[in-house]
């Protein structure tokens, strides 16, 4: 019963399916994939149909041939050769036809065992394809030497070098950035970066590494130029303030001492200040410049050892970073950074992507003309591809397997049967061509031995 009720069954699935006979070529394969078909599939397709026609032909005419032959062969004897030549043509037209009908199919719908064989083994298919590329293709050694035979540094830096190379890379790096912009959170960025403030800023200590500093900056003199700017402002403003000077003195002498001495005084002191101050200006080895170097000296010793003055300097730390100025900073640094960077991505003609294209463009020159350069990319990228494939090459070849199991048995086969079919077609018609041969040739033997 299973058997009688398999062609009913396949017959209403097929009647809707199916198009008529007047349906163009491709139809009956588009029908059956239930989809519309490529315009390469839909050759295919054609072509399949095509070459099922021209071996049904030959069968039919093995079988009219054999029909005459049969019927004639009394009266034309030769015909006997006739006869058993169409005989094997239709075995073997038949017999081919069956074992290619097997592979994607039942047979005239009847469950013969070991037909249909796509359909039922496809999972088994997918199984040993994905095998078969993870041993074969997806192997450490195999794919390093194909890319080191590519040389793709080579390739990739002539195509660097290239302008219309350098403004892809651009254009695809500005697309990154603003995708990356988009994607952060400012509230997030901000709170990363005051805390990598308070982490490398405000936690540490600012005396010891302030006097190490300065103590390099003092015993190499670099702060003597400095001191001769102050000296020089104030050599220029003690001699442009005579008065200054003068009624400084007359406001704290005593009120008894007459007018006219305050301003003898006065006039004394600022000469004499006015002379201090030049040789103080002149002299780089003035004693007020050796107090200058001795205090800054002790002053950067105290830094580092000193725990009053370290704490006084964490005092000041304090003050001047307390926690609204680190928030403030962070938000100004990230604005800062996210205004310029867009900016300069947004702007072809920007510093930045000028200098970002010229950047790539000298790199791939260097990839082309340096060849020690080329080699250590090529490796780089034989490592990282040995690696990948090394650890994924189960999960990669598992892409194929999974696939093939997700298919649709029926659909599956009618895909493939579109792919090879007409390849397959030309079996059945070798095989009536060699059964014609091989009819005739056992026939002709047989006669000449027994006849």
């Amino acid at each position: 019963m299973q058997v009688n009720s398999e062609p009913t069954t396949r017959e209403a699935r097929t009647s809707h399916t199916l198009p008529p006979p007047s349906a163009p070529p491709g139809a009956e394969v588009r029908a059956a994939v239930g989809h519309k078909l490529s315009a390469g599939d839909a050759e295919k397709a054609a072509a399949l149909r095509k070459m099922k026609l021209v071996a049904l032909a030959l069968l039919v005419a093995m079988a009219v041939i054999f029909v005459f032959a049969f019927a004639l062969q009394k009266e034309y004897p030769w015909l006997q050769y006739v006869r058993a030549a169409a005989e094997g043509g239709m075995v073997g037209a038949l017999a081919d036809w069956f074992a290619v009908t097997a592979l994607f199919k039942y047979p005239m719908g009847i469950k013969i065992p070991h037909t249909a064989i796509i359909p039922r083994r496809k999972d088994q298919i997918g199984a040993s394809l994905g095998e078969f590329v993870e041993t074969n293709f997806l192997s450490e050694q195999v794919v390093q030497d194909k890319l080191a035979s590519v040389n793709i540094a080579r390739r990739a830096g002539e195509w660097l070098a290239t302008p219309a190379g350098a403004e892809r890379v651009a254009k695809e790096g500005a697309a990154v950035i603003r995708g990356a912009f988009k994607v952060l959170n400012d509230d997030d960025v901000q709170a990363v970066i005051e805390g990598m403030v308070r982490k490398h800023l405000l936690t540490p200590p600012w005396g010891p590494p302030v006097g190490r500093m300065a103590e390099r900056i003092f015993h190499d003199g670099h702060h003597h130029k400095l001191v001769d700017l102050l000296v020089d402002r104030a050599a220029d403003w003690v001699s442009e303030n005579h008065e200054t000077v003068s009624r400084l003195v007359s406001e704290r002498s005593p009120t008894w001492v007459p007018q006219f001495v305050d301003g003898l005084v006065g006039d004394k002191v600022y000469i004499e200040f006015l002379k201090f101050v030049r040789a103080v200006q002149a002299d780089q080895n003035h004693q007020v410049r050796q107090s200058i170097d001795k205090y800054l000296n002790d002053l950067a010793q105290d830094l580092q050892h000193d725990p009053v003055m370290i704490a006084r300097a964490e005092d000041v730390k304090a003050q001047v970073l307390g926690d609204p100025e680190v928030r403030e900073l962070a938000s100004r640094t990230w604005g800062t950074v996210k205004n310029a960077l867009l900016n300069a991505v947004d702007d072809p003609q920007s510093d930045l992507t000028i200098k970002f294209k010229a950047a790539v463009r000298d790199f791939g020159s260097r990839l082309v003309n340096d060849p020690e350069l080329a080699g250590k990319v090529n490796a780089w990228i034989g490592d990282a591809a040995g690696y990948l494939v090394r650890t994924y090459r189960s999960d990669i070849a598992g892409v194929i397997t999974d696939t093939v199991a997700r298919w649709d048995a029926e659909e599956t086969s009618q895909k493939i049967e579109l792919q090879v079919g007409k390849d397959l077609q030309f079996i059945r018609i070798n095989g009536t061509v060699v059964g014609s041969l091989a009819g005739l040739t056992i026939f002709t033997v047989a006669h000449l031995i027994f006849g």
